[in-house]
């Protein structure tokens, strides 16, 4: 799967060893370039953590990810694990396309006449 978006935040860089050597894995939160932006964690282990050393905050990239879940005890957790990064297009940014409808379209109408019809009089305030 592919997720084109904005570098917001790295996180802590996380190591250890177990049974298979030792580990490393760092996250890092972006946001999608749609019209409805999306804050996304995605996790990278081993030596794609370097490469998020030569990303800069508010850099956009194309993530080629994987998406697994898992069932522990009762719960599911999902990790996106990035497999591979590309410099991103700013361009793919969700714009509005030039045959879509301005919602201000609406309000350059004449307005309704909205005074009653019968003759009755609007005693309103307002």
């Amino acid at each position: 799967m592919e997720i084109q978006g904005k570098l917001m935040m790295l996180l802590p860089l996380q190591s250890g060893t177990s049974a298979k050597g030792e580990w490393k894995k760092q996250d890092a939160i972006f946001e999608t370039l749609e019209q409805f932006p999306k804050k996304v964690s995605v996790s990278f282990w081993g030596d794609k953590a370097d490469e998020l050393k030569i990303i800069k905050e508010g850099a956009i990239v194309k993530l080629h990810v994987n998406i697994e879940s898992r069932e522990y005890n009762g719960k599911w957790y999902t990790d996106v694990r990035a497999w591979k990064v590309e410099p991103g297009d700013a361009s793919g940014a969700s714009t509005p396309s030039q045959n879509s409808t301005p919602i201000d379209r609406q309000h350059s109408e004449e307005p309704a006449d909205l005074s009653p019809s019968d003759g009755a009089v609007d005693d309103l305030p307002f």
